[in-house]
């Protein structure tokens, strides 16, 4: 289908409104944040915008390069020096065969740096290759305060984030289904040897058993960085995602950051509904459009104040199908898309056998038959 100038149907005027007072919150983390995966929305912050090493957590950016590489399930002989690494280890020996989709739970679960390293040289031919992805990919998500130099975490000179960063680089890879799926997982039945075996590697993310919600995401921990944690938590179409580096009682932070956050948004259903139509050009007919129902986390204030504009071509120029993506619904806040809902044809048209019966029309009208 032809591309055609989309214009906006209607809108709202929005202020902003991306941070909540969350004076009532006290963690014992040098920098921490809270806040809503979907609109980014801060909830709760403490230093979150400090430089600070994180030791494992970074392996969320490891973990998500190397599923966006693909070829998971494709078994492959690990390089020998890229195992050899102190640390928290998945096991991994020389000469043992694996494939990516068991690294990415060797790396997220028990966080090892093995697997990490292993992920690293398997996707980008070495760990300088690979550190260089990765700091691609953060230049790419618009971070500014975070530079990787180790696929692990481990400390190294220019190695660090931010609470903030962090957080939105575990949103954008919360996005991923097969991430979501692994950092879920409490243990996890892998095959990796020489020849590959069975055996059961477990999740150190304990908030996966204390926390109700729970679907993830990473500990960490170095001597320079000290415990670090992220995690995610889903209640009620809402998901949180919280950050604490440098903490002294992070189990116990992150289940105050998050009962605080789910106090504070709530998920709303969302307009979906509309009216428009679509000319198919040359035919004289038009067709409908609907949208399937959607929800949206957002605090009460957020609600009152988001922007709704429809998008759609003025017209189409082939035949539209029932289910054909026509435009979209996009929602707003303070200026920036938070969510797009797509808009379908509503009905069959065929803009051939139309043009086709007004030509015939015209024929007739001067007595020629077809």
């Amino acid at each position: 289908m032809k591309k055609a100038i989309v214009f906006v149907i209607s809108f709202v005027l929005i202020l902003p409104v991306f941070r909540v007072n969350a004076a009532a919150v006290s963690t014992s983390a040098v920098s921490a944040v809270l806040i809503e995966a979907e609109t980014g929305t801060v909830l709760y912050e403490k230093n979150a915008d400090e430089r600070r090493a994180m030791a494992s957590t970074t392996k969320i950016m490891t973990a998500i390069l190397t599923i966006e590489a693909g070829d998971l399930d494709s078994e492959f002989t690990v390089d020998d020096y890229a195992i050899m690494v102190e640390g928290t280890s998945m096991g991994l020996k020389q000469g043992d065969r694996v494939s990516r989709r068991d690294l990415l739970y060797g790396i997220l679960l028990p966080s090892g740096n093995d697997a990490a390293n292993a992920a690293a040289v398997s996707v980008s031919g070495s760990i300088s290759a690979f550190v260089k992805l990765m700091n691609e990919k953060a230049a790419e998500l618009g971070l500014a305060d975070t530079h990787f130099a180790t696929p692990s975490g481990l400390d190294a000179e220019g190695h660090y984030t931010t609470a903030r960063e962090l957080a939105m680089i575990t949103a954008y890879a919360m996005k991923n289904k097969t991430f979501r799926e692994i950092v879920n997982c409490s243990s996890a039945d892998v095959e990796f040897g020489n020849p590959p075996y069975k055996r059961t590697l477990y999740n150190s993310n304990k908030m996966l058993k204390r926390y109700e919600g729970a679907i993830g995401v990473k500990t960490g921990f170095t001597d320079n960085a000290r415990r670090c944690l992220v995690s995610a938590a889903e209640r009620g179409g809402v998901t949180l995602i919280a950050v604490t580096l440098n903490a002294g009682d992070d189990w116990n932070d992150h289940t105050k950051m998050l009962d605080y956050g789910f106090t504070k948004v709530s998920a709303y259903p969302l307009e979906t509904g509309c009216s428009a139509k679509v000319a198919i050009a040359g035919t004289g007919r038009t067709v409908g459009v609907y949208a399937d129902k959607a929800q949206m986390a957002l605090t009460p204030e957020q609600r009152t104040k988001l922007e709704r504009r429809v998008l759609l071509p003025r017209m189409v120029y082939n035949d539209v199908l029932k289910g054909d993506r026509l435009g979209s619904i996009e929602f707003l806040l303070d200026g920036k898309v938070v969510k797009s809902v797509a808009l379908y044809a509503d009905t069959n048209v065929s803009a051939e056998n139309d043009r086709l019966n007004a030509w015939q029309k015209i024929l007739a009208f001067f007595g020629i038959y077809t």
